[in-house]
């Protein structure tokens, strides 16, 4: 394989498998000469379902574990929800008072159908959703990638109106159906060439045995730094595969019937926790080849439906939905706190991998590059309003950060939104303003570099990100 006649397309092969490569700097100083070298861009969504913990300041839960920080601006401290994201905090901004108009007044397990598309999807019925924020740049990014996006839960599929699966929406408003199963979106990296191509790649051998001798003939041919690159990108590819093995057992688990106690299933601590991991480290490898420059990743559908609802075992409990009914029990907001902070916990662990990766073929890392939007379409219990909100990344797209940053008036301390337990809370009266969560999006899309003049209704930007 000649390196002229490398580009983002071309893979290392074996007997009917191909496995794409990742950036050469060898390919780049040819390349360079024929064409200015092309900017990286790159995006990626997380949806958390229920919510998050929100005590009152006079409950003694309030210091550790009320998920919003402490503070304002730059002088902000994270609680015990959030120290996990601790080394990465002069990277990240923590929002409070955004939220979409439209739904405000509707109960927060129907919301995730419009948190990335900012559309008024109502509280029953049909209805008109729009595009997603991540499809609108993946029109923009996809062109240079062989897969426009990447969409993903945990649940998989499109799911059911206000019961969605899936944060992706195309431009007709139609659901994009997410993929769930770890081992197929691993099969996105490899082309399957040969008629029995898919049966060896099910067998317990490792897939890349049979490029590594097309691996040994590149090498020769790279320089030492990309060689390096080489081996360690073959490395995370086969932990990776690894983990997708044992991630089988989890995919495995069959969910409950009607009327059936599912509450004894023996799942262990690790599968979750495995599993969160393998699709973070999928996203991973599908950017650091610059085979998509989107994804989305929806931790699980609201109202604890689906097998997203065992996420909780991998922090010792059963279900996840309930903890968010329980929070006035004995330890209840430290409960569900426990749990917030294990997502984060992950969520702060693929930033960190981005952020330990130099940008190929620029400057800095690969997290400098990248935004990623972590949130939830309700607050506290069944809340449509003050999304939990975080925006990591993007420092070299021109994103502001070490921040948090609280919009709208009359709720400045998030006491109006907390200490809900009861649907008496969600219907309740909104006697303090918030600003349209759009206008962050619409911010968002033009340091991607999309340019547009409007997005889910605004046509505002935010001046602090």
């Amino acid at each position: 394989m000649k390196i002229s006649s490398l580009d983002r397309r071309k893979f290392l092969r074996g007997s009917g498998v191909a496995l794409a490569l990742p950036w050469f700097e060898s390919f780049n100083q040819i390349a360079s000469a024929a064409s200015p070298q092309e900017k990286r861009k790159r995006l990626a969504c997380f949806y958390l379902p229920d919510g998050v913990p929100m005590p009152l300041e006079k409950d003694p839960s309030f210091n550790d574990w009320s998920w919003f920080p402490h503070g304002a601006g730059k002088d902000f401290t994270l609680t015990k929800c959030m120290e996990t994201l601790e080394p990465l905090k002069q990277e990240l901004t923590v929002f409070s008072g955004l939220s979409h108009p439209a739904v405000r007044r509707v109960h927060g397990h129907a919301n995730a159908d419009q948190f990335l598309t900012g559309a008024d999807t109502g509280a029953d019925g049909d209805y008109q959703n729009s595009i997603s924020l991540d499809q609108v740049f993946a029109e923009h990014a996809g062109k240079h990638t062989r897969h426009a996006s990447l969409v993903m839960s945990t649940d998989g599929g499109t799911g059911s109106p206000r019961g969605a699966h899936t944060m992706s929406y195309n431009r007709n408003g139609k659901p994009i159906p997410a993929e769930h199963k770890p081992k197929r979106i691993f099969d996105m990296l490899f082309v399957k060439d040969g008629p029995d191509a898919a049966q060896r790649l099910a067998l317990s051998q490792s897939a890349l045995d049979e490029l590594m001798q097309d691996a040994r003939s590149l090498k020769r041919s790279l320089s030492k730094h990309d060689q390096e690159t080489l081996s360690e990108y073959l490395q995370s590819v086969r932990d990776t595969e690894i983990k997708i093995e044992r991630s089988k057992r989890w995919l495995n688990i069959p969910l409950p019937k009607v009327n059936v106690d599912h509450l004894n299933l023996d799942i262990t601590p690790e599968d979750p926790r495995t599993f969160l991991q393998t699709m973070y480290e999928l996203i991973y490898l599908a950017f650091k080849t610059d085979t998509t420059r989107v994804a989305t990743y929806q931790f699980g559908r609201e109202n604890g439906v689906g097998i997203s609802d065992y996420l909780a075992r991998a922090v010792g409990f059963k279900l996840t939905h309930q903890l968010s009914h329980e929070t006035k029990k004995p330890d209840g907001y430290k409960n569900f706190g426990k749990y917030c902070r294990f997502i984060n916990e992950e969520l702060g662990r693929f930033a960190n991998r981005l952020k330990e990766t130099p940008e190929p073929g620029g400057e800095g890392n690969m997290l400098d590059h990248t935004a990623l939007l972590f949130g939830s379409a309700s607050s506290a219990f069944h809340l449509s309003r003050n999304y939990p909100l975080l925006l990591i990344g993007g420092g070299k797209l021109g994103f502001k950060h070490g921040q948090y940053l609280k919009y709208g008036q009359g709720n400045e301390k998030n006491q109006s939104t907390s200490g809900i337990s009861s649907d008496s809370g969600w219907q309740g009266a909104m006697n303090y303003t918030e600003l349209p969560l759009s206008n962050l999006y619409l911010t968002m899309l033009h340091k991607l570099g999309v340019e547009t003049k409007s997005f889910g209704g605004s046509s505002e930007t935010l001046s602090e990100v």
